[in-house]
């Protein structure tokens, strides 16, 4: 391509980075430090702190049906647009009004919880996958990781921000609106919907996608052209629901309640804080592997490795104190690992086994499903601790769910569409 050709797709991810960064980023895992903080003013239990993370990781994956839609009917930059004033609303929200547990858990967890929504996975996934065939699994995990930089900066930095100012947790909901309104205007000004809006194709080819299946995935992704209802139709389909179940739970579950699991156990808030930056950090690792695996390695296989990093992180969860602090720092890493590497898989699996056009519902239903039957991890981890005074039974359950997840994915073959023959797909993947 010449100079003025340039494809414009690596453009986008970098905006797609930087809009995971703020919409992601700032709510959640920002939010994750600012809420320890609101609990000296707004008591309640831990079961009701934790169901505040079950209510935003809900909301996270049950609106996705609806953002879909609004793709489909109006446009990716139009959800980007919606999450960013649903986000700012949760943070005035937060900021001016929650006096109350339930105002916590309308603000945090469903105001927050839909913005992220509109604003990150779902667009971003489909905007990945029109824009990339071959490369479409580095793409995605470059896009997704920035949620992990994020974390990672803006734990400590809203930590210390809280310190500095005396707890006041309210001034630091306004820095997230802020992050809120940062975004839609990137997404106004950067985001286009197809390469065929500039005149190119994915990966910046000067071939149709739709002719050429060359690079080193070729047979790692499908060649039909799926439609959303066939796609529900086949085995794999579910399979991998059920590897969404270990995806999600035990990060629900994690970033719940993990600075408080490091308080319990003796850890300062400083260190805690860290703590919960090497998970997102971790999670940067993970995303690159995971990405780098789904681009050379068949889906499933890719993804069943990343599970493994929750069964060894969960074991060094139970075992931390402020004597082992490095058992901590490993099994957060772990942690954050093990979701960034399978979040990359959970979503380029989508596109891989059933193509651009019936990505946004078919990945949109995987969610909602998922955060349907996942987002109670966080109301689940704070009633056990209610009960047994520990989180260690919470860790064994994310083990167990983990291991059900991999061996569910083992079954998880490339589908084949039943109007075809073997002769017309890809192998089993």
């Amino acid at each position: 391509m010449t100079e003025k050709q340039r494809f414009y797709g690596w453009t986008l991810v970098a905006v797609l980075f930087a809009m995971d960064f703020l919409n992601m980023g700032f709510p959640l895992y920002g939010g994750n430090v600012i809420n320890t903080y609101m609990l000296k003013e707004i008591v309640m239990s831990r079961g009701t702190y934790g169901l505040g993370f079950t209510f935003i990781n809900l909301f996270i994956g049950v609106p996705s049906i609806l953002v879909a839609a609004c793709i489909l009917k109006w446009s990716i930059k139009r959800a980007f647009a919606m999450g960013s004033a649903l986000l700012l609303c949760g943070a005035l929200w937060m900021s001016f009004f929650a006096s109350k547990p339930w105002h916590y858990l309308v603000g945090f967890g469903v105001i927050n919880g839909t913005g992220i929504c509109f604003g990150t996975i779902v667009p971003v996934s489909t905007a990945v996958t029109r824009w990339f065939k071959r490369y479409r699994g580095r793409a995605m995990a470059i896009a997704l990781s920035a949620s992990g930089f994020a974390g990672f900066f803006i734990a400590p930095l809203i930590n210390r921000v809280l310190a500095a100012n005396g707890g006041n947790w309210r001034q630091a909901w306004q820095v997230v609106g802020g992050a809120a309104v940062l975004s839609a205007i990137l997404a106004y000004l950067f985001v286009r919907e197809r390469p065929e809006e500039l005149g190119q194709f994915p990966d910046g080819s000067l071939e149709s996608s739709s002719a050429v299946q060359t690079g080193a995935n070729q047979g790692l992704t499908t060649r039909h052209s799926w439609t959303p209802q066939e796609a529900y139709r086949t085995r794999s389909f579910w399979l991998m629901l059920i590897g969404g179940f270990g995806c999600q739970f035990p990060f629900f579950f994690f970033t719940a309640h993990w600075i408080l699991h490091l308080r319990g156990a003796g850890i300062s808030p400083a260190t805690a804080a860290w703590a919960m930056g090497l998970f997102t950090l971790g999670g940067i690792g993970g995303r690159a592997i995971g990405g780098w695996m789904m681009d050379v390695l068949p889906a499933r296989y890719a993804y069943m490795i990343g599970l493994c990093c929750y069964l060894v992180g969960s074991v060094l969860a139970i075992q931390v104190s402020p004597s082992a602090l490095p058992i901590a720092f490993a099994a957060a890493i772990l942690y954050g690992a093990g979701f960034g590497w399978t979040f990359v898989c959970a979503n380029t699996i989508t596109g891989h086994f059933y193509g651009p056009l019936a990505f946004p519902k078919v990945n949109g239903m995987m969610l909602v499903v998922t955060g349907a039957v996942c987002s109670p991890a966080g109301v689940i981890g704070g009633r056990i601790f209610d009960r047994f005074g520990s989180y260690k039974m919470a860790f064994e359950l994310n083990m167990l769910i983990s291991l059900i997840g991999i061996i569910a994915l083992a079954f998880a073959t490339m589908p084949r569409p039943r109007t075809l023959g073997s002769e017309n797909e890809a192998g089993a993947a």
